[in-house]
Parts: structure tokens; sequence; C-alpha cells
């Protein structure tokens, strides 16, 4: 049992044996100076994983969020990604040297190559990753893995190297099922951590969404995010109004049916429900 598991989220086990929160709090877009703050409210809330990104300018907050609220290091899971302009090799030690300062911690419990930018740096990402592995070689990083990488990426580090993700952040939620990749993910032990999960909000007006939460009592933001944690996917909604938090926290105390669940997926919309940029042409380094 690990030390996070005093929480009533469920966990995964990883393929390298460490066990992650089912739910985690994001914080994409938080401000800086609104960060310990949100990210305090979050785990005195129950939250115990927290998802960060040096590219969010916000991982300083994030680390005195947590000391702020009084939980011991090896209870919360922190995730964070590597910026990208800084895939080279020796950037890449340097800026995950700015994330532990950052963080104000000697560990982080999964690490995460943030975009492929397959048009960038002559289309070279698995340097990168070996890096990575020596990150978790001297037990820097718990576990490493990736975000926004499509098959074909996948099967690229699958050829060149030898340690398998322990997970693929990726855009998911109704309009946008991704099941292909996430296929790819099951058969291969990586796990599918979805980002976006409510389509920014669009979602939450369809029928079939509203009919769910007239029948289980339920907000629709609670439906949707019920809905990863049954297909097995990882999930970090964000809000920064504490009441929102903690509703996104409480979604344990209710069930949506195997009928219920396909409705949901069946909104899915293909390449025209993607809230974000496709992966293969994304090249922002900032």
């Amino acid at each position: 049992m690990s030390a996070i598991s005093e929480s009533k989220v469920p966990e995964i086990t990883l393929n390298d044996g460490h066990r992650i929160p089912q739910l985690g709090f994001g914080t994409y877009q938080v401000p800086p100076d609104e960060t310990a703050e949100t990210v305090r409210t979050a785990v005195e809330i129950g939250y115990r994983h927290i998802d960060t990104a040096q590219m969010y300018g916000n991982e300083r907050g994030v680390g005195q969020g947590i000391r702020d609220a009084g939980v011991d290091r090896g209870h919360v899971f922190i995730t964070s990604k590597l910026n990208n302009g800084y895939h080279r090799p020796d950037d890449a030690r340097r800026a995950f040297d700015q994330t532990l300062t950052d963080l104000g911690t000697d560990y982080v419990d999964l690490f995460l190559i943030h975009w492929p930018l397959p048009t960038r740096y002559d289309g070279v990402f698995v340097s990168t990753w070996t890096t990575l592995e020596d990150f978790k070689a001297d037990g820097r990083a718990r576990s490493i893995g990736v975000s926004n990488f499509e098959i074909h990426h996948l099967q690229e580090l699958a050829r060149e190297t030898e340690t398998v993700p322990a997970v693929n952040q990726i855009e998911v939620h109704p309009y946008l099922t991704n099941d292909a990749v996430r296929a790819y993910g099951v058969e291969h032990d990586i796990v599918t951590e979805g980002w976006s999960p409510i389509a920014r909000g669009a979602v939450l007006t369809e029928p079939v969404v509203l009919r769910i939460a007239r029948a289980t009592g339920a907000h629709p933001a609670q439906v949707v995010l019920r809905w990863h944690i049954e297909r097995g996917d990882v999930v970090f909604p964000k809000s920064m109004h504490p009441q929102r938090i903690k509703e996104n926290f409480e979604i344990f105390d209710f069930e949506i049916n195997d009928e219920e669940i396909e409705a949901l997926t069946a909104l899915d919309r293909g390449e025209k429900g993607r809230q974000g940029p496709h992966p293969d042409v994304f090249d922002w380094i900032g």
C-alpha cells in the first residue's frame, strides 16, 4: 500500500510498480501568484495528485501550496513536464533541475515529455526520452512518461529505447475519445491520462450529460469526470473556485451504468471534437 492510498481516490499501478491516484488536480492556466492558495485548497479537500508543468510557470506555487497544506511530501503524487524549449539532453537536464528547485523537492513522482514536437529538433525526441531514463535511474523521477504522443511516436520509442512510458497524457473527453491511442496504451501497459476532461466545458450542456446528471443527482461535470474514471483513465480537472474544486473531488459517491457510459462515449466526434492542437503539427516553444 502506498503512502498516498489514505485517500478515497482509487489508484492505478503503473508498469514500473508505482501507484498513481486516478483523480488529480490540474494547474494549467492557474496564475503563478494564485497557485499556492489554490493548490493548498485542493490538498485540504483531499486531492493527493497534483499535475503541473514547467511551461505553466507555477511549479513554485505548487510546491508551496503542498507545504502550506501541511501534508507530508510522500503523501502527494506530483507530476511535472519538460519545457518544450529544452528537449536537447543538456537543456533537459538543466530544466529538470530547475523543476525540482521550484517545486522544493528532491524528486517528482512522474515526469513527462510535454509534446513530441516532430517538426522541431530535426524530429528527434528519442534522445530526450533517454535523458528522462537517466532521471528515473537516479531516482529523481520515480516514473517517466510522455504527453500528447500519437501511436507512431510511441512506436518509435519502442523501437529505439528500453523503457516503456508509464503514462501518455493526451486530450480525452466525450467529444474526442481518442480510443485508438488509448487502445495502444492498454496493449502496451501505458496508462492514459486525459487532459481537457470536460472539453473546456463544451460537453456539459449535452442532453445526454444533463439526463444522466438528473438521474444520478450529480452535477454535469461530475458525470463526465466519472465517465473518465469508469473507462480506467487518470483525470485531473482544474478550477480555481473552492466549491467547484470540492465538487470535482466528490465523484465516488454515485455510479453511472454501462448504458450511460456508452451514451457518453457515443458523443465522440473524432478529430472534429479536438479542442487543442494536434500533436503532429504543434510546434510552440515560447
